[in-house]
C-alpha cells in the first residue's frame, strides 16, 4: 500500500473513531474494481451520528488540502457516501449497513487491519 494512499486511510479510520463510528472495515479493491482502489466502511445508530462522521471527515481532510470529488445521502443521512477518488467513504446507519451488506458483496477484497492505521502518527 503506497504510503501517502496509507495516511490518508489512517486519518480517514482516525475521524471515524474520534466520532465513535462502529465496526470500521477497509476494503482493498485493487484489481478487483475499477471504481475505487478502497471503501471504507463504518456504521452509525444515529442520523446526527452519520452526519457528525461525515462532517468530521471532510473538515478534517480540508484541513489537509483534500477535496471530497463527490457526496451523496447527506440529507436523509441513511447512508452517506464520500468519494475522494481513490478512496471512498461509506457512512451507514446500523440497519442499511446489514441491508446492503458491501462486506459481502466484496468479500473477494482484502481487509485492511484497522488498529495498525489508527497507530500511524498523521
Amino acid at each position: 500500500m503506497e504510503n501517502s494512499i496509507n495516511r490518508l486511510l489512517a486519518k480517514i479510520v482516525k475521524y471515524i473513531d474520534d466520532k465513535f463510528g462502529q465496526d470500521i472495515v477497509v476494503l482493498d479493491l485493487e484489481g478487483i474494481s475499477t471504481l475505487c482502489d478502497y471503501f471504507v466502511i463504518t456504521s452509525a445508530s444515529s442520523t446526527p451520528q452519520i452526519k457528525a462522521i461525515a462532517d468530521e471527515i471532510t473538515d478534517g481532510l480540508e484541513d489537509h488540502g483534500v477535496y471530497l470529488s463527490h457526496k451523496e445521502g447527506y440529507g436523509g443521512a441513511r447512508w452517506v457516501l464520500l468519494d475522494y477518488g481513490d478512496i471512498v467513504v461509506h457512512v451507514f446507519h446500523t440497519k442499511e449497513r446489514e441491508f446492503y451488506n458491501l462486506e459481502g458483496i466484496w468479500k473477494d477484497a482484502q481487509r485492511i487491519d484497522v488498529d495498525k492505521l489508527l497507530k500511524i502518527n498523521v
